[in-house]
């Protein structure tokens, strides 16, 4: 149930926010970095568990979530992929995390969390690159300066609702 880390990356304290996950070595562009681990639980599971947990887990459809179900799994299924408004890190599938671009040894490895779910909450970011929103929110993705920057970056379900929202415009 835990979390697959590339050998190239390490968990360690972040500019951005609490820990990140850093480059050690270089990573070429479409390189697996990470693939998130867990249970498969619904949105009331994940309520329940975020009490305890805080957040820690991953929207993988509508409904549906990956992650820890007990404090003792946490540490090992956090990915640690603080948020960018210039990522260098995309969701390809529902929980395969891949290289954007070539990454170097030293880097941040961030993505941005409008790719990744459909939830309602919202965040100020603090990534500090030039093309920061500010304020960050789940519902992102349905803006079509996002869809266009991260085209080919978004998880599964959030494409579909991507094409069938680009479908919808063009009725």
């Amino acid at each position: 149930m835990a979390t697959w880390f590339s050998p190239k990356v390490e968990k360690r304290s972040s500019g951005i926010e609490g820990r990140g996950l850093y480059c050690t070595a270089p990573i070429a562009a479409n390189e697996v970095v990470v693939v998130k681990g867990g249970h498969v639980f619904n949105r009331a599971t994940r309520d329940t568990l975020a009490a305890s947990l805080g957040p820690s887990e991953i929207q993988i459809d509508d409904d549906l979530f990956i992650g820890p179900k007990t404090p003792a799994e946490r540490e090992a299924s956090m990915m640690c992929l603080n948020h960018s408004g210039e990522p260098n890190v995309g969701i390809r599938g529902q929980i395969t995390f891949r290289a954007m671009r070539d990454i170097s040894s030293g880097e941040e490895l961030t993505f941005d969390y409008a790719t990744g779910d459909d939830d309602d909450w919202e965040m100020q970011c603090q990534c500090g690159a030039p093309a920061c929103r500010g304020l960050v929110t789940r519902q992102d993705w349905r803006r079509e300066d996002i869809q266009r920057q991260r085209a080919g970056w978004f998880s599964d379900y959030l494409e579909r609702r991507v094409r069938r929202s680009d479908a919808a415009h063009c009725a």
